[in-house]
């Protein structure tokens, strides 16, 4: 029976001996929250800097707070340290006993004194006065503590840089450090601690740095780094993902809180402004069913169309589609008295339009200088003479024909007159220039009739496409209109056709919506590649007037663009920026961020974030918030909103 029990105790603990075998080698295999999170390797050998090696090599330096200043404020106090760039900060705090405190303090109250009756001796009254004044700060913090009213920490503030190369890391470095000088904050890079000073940045809560500061309660405070990054409103469409809290930014870019409707998108090319703008685009209209119309200078957009179940317009030298720059149409406009809708026709701003539009054109490619106020006048006086052959004035009925029976202010089914056409401008402008006596007008008429002739169809001008009645009417209720001009010549034909669309756009698609927002649908406009339009003082004053009248019409315009640089020197553009409440900005040309910095007061990490980001970040700014946006289109939105041909080819 022993004998038994003897080699039952045998068999357990062979047993017990196995298990712990068997669980030595489990933990000895388990992964630590090191090798999860570690590179491929790290060369710590150099002084100054640490070099990650993984897919591709990053260089690191790690730095410590040297000297704070004497107050510390909120929230200034690190803001340039956190909002830097690619930066990674640390902040240990260590509380110190009310016991230790005290002795601290009555040392240092008696060192203070002990010197200050040395000055007083010395006869130096300046000294004496500073050591009277810190004693008594020090007295008083000793007794706020006492009372319970205060406290002593000790915190060390340790921060590592990153870049991909040694020549940024020193001019990041620099940068840094003068940046923080501002606030009379000192840094120094850990020479030759530079491991010690990584690892005390890394999330084990270990402090290998043993440079502390002191700091009382209310200045500690001030090192928390409460910044409101996030951006969004209450209802609006899923727009990205905001990089620093990984929450979804929900966007409605016709939120109350917003003073206009407006955005504006700046990126580099390759940046991802098509790819936004069509998930902003196919977003808002599946969710908050907001109609869209583009003015496509790229062929982008037709397949956005063609997926939302919209229209898609190619106007071309070929095409048979054709739009009439004199088209007028009456809008519903709110009496400022009464409250209540009437309908108005404005004739004379109108014309204006079609003047600017007009001198565009006769300006040319070239941007001839012997256009001034006098071919103005000439061409003004001609647009409005049709306008009153044609029997149109102020009054809407003067629109309809008179076989037409019109019911008061009712006119659906009634016959429209046909518009006037750049083809009987020019043969009015003939006729008056035939008629003309006056010395003064007759170079600008000669001038005009000859370079009108490329414009005027019945004289096979070789850009006559704007010339005849309009043969295409924008419909209601559409969710996506596209106007592609991508076949036009990039130089002149393209600008001069994106100025005259958007004059079109405005009376056909603006306009007649209501300036009653109970009533009036949401609508869009996107103006992509904008700069062409810059070099055209015309077109330009059109743009900023559009996105200064927009929001009375319950329309947002987009101005899609590459070089903000062309928007900041340009002084009469500047409406389009001031105008837009909202700004997305994606990766920036080095070139660019300068501009960019200036005028919207970005800070160093926020410029530096813009020449480094990927395609489809950015910085997005809504009113006086900001965040940092990723965006990235579902699987399906792929199919239509990718740009990048390559890829394209990749996905099938």
């Amino acid at each position: 029976m022993k004998i038994e029990n003897r080699k039952k105790s045998q068999v357990e603990e062979q047993k017990d001996r196995d298990d712990k075998k068997n669980d030595s080698l489990m933990r000895k295999n388990k992964k630590n929250l090191k090798d999860l999170i570690a590179p491929a390797g790290i060369d710590a050998s150099h002084t100054n800097h640490i070099e990650i090696v993984s897919n591709k090599s990053r260089y690191a330096r790690s730095a410590i707070v040297s000297t704070i200043p004497r107050m510390c404020t909120f929230p200034e106090f690190l803001r340039s340290m956190y909002t830097f760039g690619d930066i990674n900060v640390s902040v240990y705090i260590k509380p110190v006993s009310e016991s230790t405190s005290q002795a601290e303090l009555n040392r240092e109250i008696n060192q203070l004194e002990s010197e200050r009756i040395v000055a007083l001796d010395r006869g130096d009254i300046n000294r004496e006065r500073i050591l009277a004044q810190k004693r008594a700060e020090t007295e008083e913090l000793r007794d706020s503590i006492a009372s319970g009213f205060n406290k002593l920490f000790e915190s060390s503030i340790i921060c590592t840089l990153f870049t991909y190369n040694l020549d940024e890391l020193d001019k990041q470095t620099e940068l840094l450090a003068s940046e923080m000088a501002k606030t009379t904050i000192g840094i120094k890079p850990a020479w030759a601690m530079q491991e010690d000073a990584f690892k005390s940045n890394l999330p084990f809560l270990d402090n290998r740095m043993k440079i502390s500061h002191t700091f009382d309660r209310s200045s500690m405070a001030t090192v928390f780094p409460f910044f409101n990054s996030e951006v969004g409103h209450e209802n609006g469409i899923p727009l990205g993902f905001n990089r620093q809290t990984g929450l979804p930014i929900l966007f409605d870019n016709f939120s109350p809180s917003l003073t206009n409707y407006n955005m504006v998108v700046f990126g580099k090319s390759g940046a991802g402004k098509g790819v936004t703008i069509k998930t902003l685009t196919s977003r808002s209209s599946v969710l908050m069913g907001i109609e869209s119309l583009a003015l496509d200078a790229e062929g982008e957009y037709g397949v956005v169309a063609e997926a939302l179940g919209g229209v898609n317009v190619v106007i071309s030298p070929n095409s048979k589609t054709i739009i009439n720059l004199f088209d007028i149409e009456p809008e519903t406009i709110k009496d400022e008295i009464t409250g209540k809708e009437k309908t108005a026709l404005n004739v004379e701003n109108k014309v204006e339009d079609v003047t600017q539009a007009l001198l565009t054109m006769a300006r040319g490619s070239t941007r001839s200088t012997e256009v001034n106020e006098l071919t103005k006048q000439i061409i003004a006086e001609s647009v409005a003479e049709e306008y009153a052959a044609h029997g149109i004035n102020n009054n809407v009925s003067s629109l309809y024909s008179s076989k037409s029976k019109k019911y008061d202010n009712d006119f659906l089914g009634n016959e429209k007159k046909p518009m006037p056409t750049i083809g009987s401008w020019y043969r009015r402008l003939l006729k008056k220039a035939k008629e003309n006596d006056n010395q003064d007008y007759r170079f600008h008429y000669s001038y005009l009739v000859k370079v009108m002739r490329q414009y005027v169809r019945e004289l096979d001008g070789q850009m006559a496409y704007f010339d005849g009645q309009s043969t295409f009417e924008l419909l209601e209720g559409v969710p996506f209109i596209n106007l592609d001009i991508s076949q036009l010549e990039e130089r002149f034909a393209r600008p001069l056709a994106q100025q005259i669309l958007l004059s079109w756009i405005w009376e056909k698609y603006v306009k007649k919506n209501s300036e009653d927002k109970t009533k009036a649908t949401k609508k869009r406009v996107l103006v992509d590649e904008a700069w062409m339009l810059l070099p055209y003082p015309e077109a330009v004053d059109f743009l900023n007037t559009m996105a200064r009248r927009a929001r009375k019409r319950n329309v947002s315009l987009a101005v899609i663009s590459q070089k903000f640089q062309d928007f900041y020197e340009k002084a009469e553009v500047q409406a389009v920026l001031t105008s837009s409440d909202t700004k997305l900005f994606l990766a920036q040309d080095k070139s660019e961020i300068e501009y960019i910095k200036e005028v919207f007061k970005l800070s160093e990490g926020e410029a530096y974030f813009l020449t480094t980001c990927g395609r489809g970040e950015g910085l997005l700014k809504v009113g006086e918030d900001t965040a940092i946006i990723a965006i990235k289109p579902t699987k399906k939105e792929f199919e239509f909103v990718e740009t990048n041909l390559n890829k394209l080819r990749k996905e099938d």
